[in-house]
């Protein structure tokens, strides 16, 4: 890879991941469009990109979160958080470890891609007729919550768009679906990007990109996806959440005339 192409992948990863229309899938379509053969340590390290991002987004509220950990207050607004945020990281954990190997194998190709991107957006679309009822997240919300965080690893399935989407499917309301969303994302993104860049570090000298070529993608995918993360909250707030289901039909008839045509 040279310079140019892992910003554009930088850029695609910032927007794509916490816009609802599944960065994988949009990286995996572009990959193959440019003719490279990318490791996923790669992905995964524009992940690191986007991962800081939240942190910065929400220091303030993760700051509080930490504070209640630290005092052991789980009653607090943010304390009632911590539970739920444990609960909803083991299914995720356990959908990755057990199943995460047969969905990289089964959705390599670019026709599958497009039906998982089908699902999203009718996730999406129905995510309009969810009513807002309560604040709270109980434990079994938040586990049914991180069963689909678990099911976004399959490429073509946005993470925010599931996990968002179901919230308000609960009857969770907006502000605090969105919150929940991306609190349940940091501790998955953090254990998925360490143990993938211990296991598979050396297949970044298959990318034959410098690390200037690989920092430039990394800050990149910080810029755009601080960017997409501001918009992404007003959309939500605004109740314009679902109009992307439209976005992700569309981009799945374009994958599907790539898949036929032989890409």
């Amino acid at each position: 890879m040279d310079l140019l192409q892992t910003v554009m992948l930088g850029i695609i990863q910032g927007l794509t991941e916490w816009l609802p229309i599944s960065s994988t899938g949009h990286l995996r379509v572009a990959e193959r469009l440019l003719g490279l053969r990318v490791p996923i340590v790669f992905d995964g390290l524009l992940h690191l990109g986007t991962i800081v991002i939240t942190l910065f987004f929400f220091r303030m509220e993760i700051k509080a979160l930490l504070i209640a950990l630290g005092k052991m207050d789980f009653k607090s607004e943010e304390g009632r958080l911590i539970i739920p945020i444990i609960v909803g990281t083991v299914p995720t954990v356990l959908i990755g470890l057990f199943f995460g190997d047969a969905i990289e194998t089964a959705f390599s190709q670019l026709l599958p891609i497009a039906g998982a991107f089908i699902v999203c957006g009718f996730f999406l679309y129905i995510s309009r007729f969810g009513q807002e009822r309560s604040a709270d997240i109980g434990l079994w919300k938040a586990a049914v919550i991180g069963t689909m965080q678990g099911i976004a690893i399959i490429p073509g399935v946005s993470r925010s768009g599931l996990t968002i989407a179901v919230a308000l499917l609960l009857g969770i309301k907006r502000e605090k679906a969105f919150n929940f969303s991306f609190f349940l994302s940091v501790p998955a993104i953090i254990g998925a990007l360490g143990l993938t860049m211990y296991e598979q570090h050396a297949a970044l000298a298959l990318t034959s990109a410098t690390w200037i070529e690989l920092l430039a993608g990394v800050v990149t995918s910080m810029i755009v996806g601080y960017l997409a993360l501001s918009s992404l909250r007003r959309i939500v707030v605004r109740r314009k959440f679902y109009f992307f289901a439209f976005y992700c039909w569309f981009f799945s008839v374009m994958i599907f005339a790539l898949g036929l045509g032989g890409f």
